[in-house]
């Protein structure tokens, strides 16, 4: 049975993943970025000690740190179980094993949770979600979405991600979103429709080969920008 999950459920990537997701140059991260739906990963606590400028926006963050760590300890075992036992769906050469993943996405998680009382003051973590977002047009110069949309497209609709995306446009100069794939580690059944709809609007959509690979065939992202 492939992998599935009946909802979204937190689960924080590190830095360097993101910064090998989304293809990030050193003067990429010197822009006005934004995170969105970032969950527990820790990618704004480490951009923001390097000096960056980050914010991050998810409907987690409408809870408390405690809160957000029972959730992940009340999911951490099922995403685990799922991984180990489908591991054939996953590329194991940068993470090596079950049990090496599980180590990287705790330690990510932990640098999240001790940064956020100091970034929810500083107003990096923000609560809000998907397709309405609290900002003004054009205040980020980048928006990264990591393992939501296309990730969930058995939970969300393709007129929900083409929404999405235009709002984060709307938001942000260039969007990126990793990966292309849904759970299970096929290719999106909203890939084509989504990218169809966002050019015939007139956006400027691109598929981008980026240097990491963890899920199968999980080496592209999406790159949608105004013409």
């Amino acid at each position: 049975m492939a992998f599935t999950l009946e909802q979204v459920v937190p689960w924080g990537r590190s830095f360097d993943e993101y910064q090998a997701m989304f293809d990030l140059t050193n003067a990429e991260l010197a822009l006005r970025i934004l995170g969105c739906g970032d969950g527990p990963a820790c990618f704004n606590a480490e951009l923001t000690r390097r000096g960056g400028c980050v914010v991050s926006v998810d409907p987690l963050y409408d809870f408390t740190a405690a809160e957000i760590s029972q959730r992940i300890d009340a999911t951490f075992e099922t995403v685990m179980e799922q991984t180990r036992r489908n591991q054939s769906e996953f590329v194991w050469e940068q993470i090596r094993s079950p049990d090496e993943l599980a180590e990287i996405r705790r330690a990510a998680m932990q640098e999240f949770l001790t940064d956020y009382a100091a970034g929810k003051r500083e107003g990096r973590y923000r609560t809000a979600s998907l397709p309405t977002l609290p900002f003004a047009d054009d205040i980020f110069d980048l928006a990264v979405c990591s393992h939501f949309l296309f990730l969930y497209s058995a939970h969300y609709s393709a007129e929900f991600h083409v929404a999405s995306i235009r709002e984060l446009c709307r938001v942000a100069r260039e969007v990126r979103i990793f990966p292309l794939l849904e759970l299970g580690a096929t290719r999106s059944r909203h890939r084509e429709p989504v990218m169809a709809e966002l050019s015939a609007a007139g956006y400027d959509v691109q598929i981008r080969r980026v240097p990491y690979e963890f899920q199968k065939q999980g080496n592209e992202m999406l790159v949608v920008s105004v013409s």
